[in-house]
This record gives structure tokens, sequence and C-alpha cells, in this order.
């Protein structure tokens, strides 16, 4: 694949001093926020840089890198200049974005949208109006690159989350952009996976010369790659005097908090023999298993993607129904949170959603409120849910279900797109949650997560439970898995 060098995109800065990007005095506000997210913000980051941008969850990350890309910037009050290689965003059309910004979300579902691995490959330069020729070309040489030729034919939906958050990559590189925006990529791989994707971004910045920049909340996989890093903070961004700063790994909760409810605890639910697949032409993804989950305890399940963590929580739920083998639910409630939090999310404020189910579930306005508050969300509740940072739709999912009460709490990735102070939050509530005699059961990637407050750790593996341990015997030995 050729390196993305200046001459290669029709137009681009022919001076390697102009800045990458270039933020000037921007301000923006979402339509009825009471406050801006940015006000006269300033930033610039130099072409060729590995940038990572660090800050708080609804800090404004997403915000920033979205306003860069005209086809996915929010809607909102805009003022101030943003650049990149040298040309005015405003300016730019459809096939100058495509040249100059790539955009990589957090989450591939939301990003791919053809059936085979060929054809969302080709999708972008199909819309652009690329040649055939011209197009297998790049697909080819992009394949090559990122050794996707083995599974070019198959069908996207067949992919596990990691080959996915690659092919997202790729397709976006097909186009040849010369900075490349990233929004939390890693949040849902498991560190295998996170090794494997990290290491083909840095050769997309080091052998391609593309410029990339990072949005993230768990920056310390990604130091040894990183040449500086931006914190973004009360609408301003300041750049990272020392980079080895982020590399500390924080505590989550007090020293007592991970104590189990006292007494018995008895069984909240459990899968014996337990065989499922979605299709009768396609493989088992849960192949005989066997696992119970206890009352009263926070039980964390890790593994590679599409190993079938969520599967077994779907079945748990009862969202998915065995082929073969029981699923038994001593709790008399359940709830489940999905991977993606819009799936619950279905109001025009935060205060709604929070009320959504106050009619049926029994608590009041006080209850919504008082639990708002636990979760952070307290200022929000004249928001529209869809113009909340991830993160923060994360928490009013996960704010809803708790209103309910369920005795079986189901979570699927509940840390993604969190930052230090979210994660404490959930932390807090989900032991709260296990000492008021609930169960737990989180399918995650987050280690350092899993190992401060969960009171065993499963490791899944093609479909079974491979060990079920504390999670100091869990991590000590382990040589891929270690928090």
């Amino acid at each position: 694949m050729a390196r993305l060098d200046r001459g290669s995109v029709p137009g681009a800065a022919c001076d390697s001093d102009v800045p990458a990007i270039e933020v000037r005095g921007l301000s923006f506000a979402y339509p009825g926020a009471a406050a801006p997210v940015h006000e006269g913000l300033d930033w610039s980051v130099p072409q060729g840089a590995f940038a990572l941008l660090v800050g708080g969850t609804g800090s404004g990350k997403s915000t920033l890198l979205s306003l860069l890309k005209p086809e996915i910037a929010p809607a909102g009050e805009l003022a101030g200049e943003l650049r990149v290689l040298g040309e005015d965003v405003a300016d730019m059309d459809v096939r100058a974005s495509a040249e100059r910004v790539g955009y990589v979300f957090q989450d591939p579902e939301n990003q791919i949208v053809c059936e085979t691995v060929w054809h969302e490959m080709a999708f972008g330069l199909e819309n652009l109006g690329v040649s055939r020729d011209e197009m297998r070309r790049r697909v080819a040489e992009t394949s090559y690159f990122f050794g996707l030729e083995d599974w070019l034919h198959r069908d996207t939906d067949t992919l596990s989350g990691g080959r996915k958050q690659l092919l997202s990559l790729a397709a976006v590189l097909a186009l040849r952009p010369r900075v490349l925006l990233l929004d939390e990529p890693t949040s849902q791989l498991d560190p295998v996976a996170e090794k494997n994707f990290l290491h083909a971004l840095f050769r997309v910045n080091r052998e391609l010369g593309c410029t990339v920049v990072v949005a993230t909340h768990q920056p310390r996989p990604m130091l040894e790659y990183a040449t500086c890093a931006y914190r973004i903070e009360g609408g301003r961004v300041r750049e990272v005097a020392d980079l080895a700063s982020l590399g500390g790994r924080e505590e989550l909760l007090a020293s007592d908090a991970c104590q189990s409810a006292p007494g018995a605890a008895p069984g909240a639910a459990a899968i014996r023999e337990g065989w499922f697949r979605y299709d009768r032409a396609a493989g088992w993804v849960l192949r005989g298993l066997d696992v119970a989950f206890s009352a009263g305890a926070v039980h964390a399940i890790v593994g590679g993607n599409g190993c079938g963590k969520s599967t077994m929580l779907s079945v748990l739920a009862k969202t998915a129904k065995l082929q073969r083998g029981r699923m038994m639910r001593g709790a008399a409630s359940a709830a489940l949170l999905p991977q993606n939090p819009k799936a619950l999310l279905v109001a025009e404020t935060v205060r709604d959603e929070l009320m959504e189910w106050a009619s049926t579930c029994g608590y009041d306005e006080a209850a919504a409120q008082e639990q708002a508050a636990r979760l952070g969300l307290a200022s929000l509740e004249a928001r529209h849910p869809y113009d909340l940072s991830g993160g923060q739709r994360q928490l009013l999912a996960l704010a809803k279900l708790l209103l309910i009460g369920p005795e079986l709490l189901l979570l699927d990735e509940p840390t993604k797109g969190l930052d230090l102070a979210s994660r404490r939050i959930i932390a807090r509530a989900l032991r709260d949650h296990a000492k008021a005699g609930g169960a737990v059961v989180m399918a995650t990637h987050d280690l350092d997560f899993a190992e401060q407050v969960s009171d065993d750790v499963a490791m899944m593996f093609d479909g079974e439970i491979a060990c079920m341990e504390p999670p100091a015997d869990f991590f000590v030995d382990n040589v891929f898995y270690r928090a």
C-alpha cells in the first residue's frame, strides 16, 4: 500500500509545517443545552502525530472529533475555525472530506453497512465514483496491508468484534485519508484483539504517514505508540506534558467495598448443558455451557470477541432460548443492559427516559431524581439522550434499569466509553446492588474493573466456561488476561 504522502491527495497542503488539525476559537452548543460544550477552544495537532485525546465522560471529545468530519457533525450553534491540512472544514465537499479525514466509530455496528467484507471495503469508493479498476486495486492493497484476504468474502455479521473493528479501519483507509480520527476504538475489544488493532493503527501512522488522533478513556495500552496527548477539560484543550502520567492504575473502590453480602447466597441463575446457535446452518455459539451465578455477588465474564459472552447474557435474560439444555432462574426479575445503550433510549429528554417505566414499576419522580444524582446525570435532565456522550448514554441506560430494581442485573460491557469517575460510580452501584441481595453478571473486557469489582471472574472460551475463580487467583497466573 502506497505511503499517504502529501502528493497523494489532490489539493492537500504541501507544507509539512501546516498542522494536520487546527482549531481556533471554537464554541459549540447543542440545541436547547444550558451551556456550550466548547467555548473559545484552541487546538493544534502536527502532521504525522499519533495523538491521544483524553478527558472525562461528557467533556466533549466525541463532539470535537465529529465537528472535524462534516458528514457526521452534530447539529447546534457553532462558531470559530476548524481546519484540516490547511482547509476550512466548512468548505469541504464529500470528496474532500473523504480524502482528508477518516473517522472510525466506537461501535463498528454503527459503521458497517454492507453484507460482505468485500462490499464494505468498496462501499465508500463506490460512493465517490472511483473507477472499477482503481477500486479493485485499492481494495486489494488495503486487504493485503491488513491481512484480510482470507475473509474478504465472508458475511460481515459472522465476524468477531475485533475483526469488525479492523474492517471498519480498513474500509476507511481504502479512501486514503491523511488524517484518521478514532472514537474509543478499542472499548469493545478483548485484550488480544486490542493489541492487534493498536499494532495495525501504529503501522498506519508510521508506514503510511497518516496522522492518527484517538479519543480514549483508556490511554495506557496506547502509550507505547503515542507521540503526544491532549486533555480536554472545561471546554478547553491543553497538551499533556508527561505521557507517562497517563499510564497509572487507579483504584475504583474503597478497600471494604468488595465485601460480599453476609449470609446464604441462593442461586440467582444457572445454565446446564446449554447449547445455542443463531441459525441451523451456523456453528454452535454455546457448546454444553455449565455455569451458575449466586445472589449477593458480582460475577465477571471475560474472554475473546465471539466466544459467547453476549449470547449467554441473552439466554439469562430470556431474549434467546437454548436449543438444548436448561436455563434456570431463581431471581424473580431480570434486566439486561446491552452493548449499545441506544436500544433502551426512546424518549425526548433524560427526565422522560428515567420516568418511562414509573407507572408500571412503581417508582416516583423523587426516586428517579435520586438515581440520576447517584449516576451523575442530575444536570442533564433536559438534554436529548442522543445529544449525550456515549458514556453518559451508558449511565442513563443503567439508571433506567436500576430504577426497576431487578434481582438479576445483566450487563454487556458496562464501562464502555466511561472515564475513571464514571467507572467508580458504576462500581459502587454494582456493589450496592449485590449487597442488597441482587446478582450482577457482567460481560467485560475491562480487566481492571473485573479485578476490583467482581467476586469471581469466569473465562469463556468456545461457548463454554474454561475456569471461574476469585479475581486474585484468576489474574495471578493468567498470561494474556492481566489487569
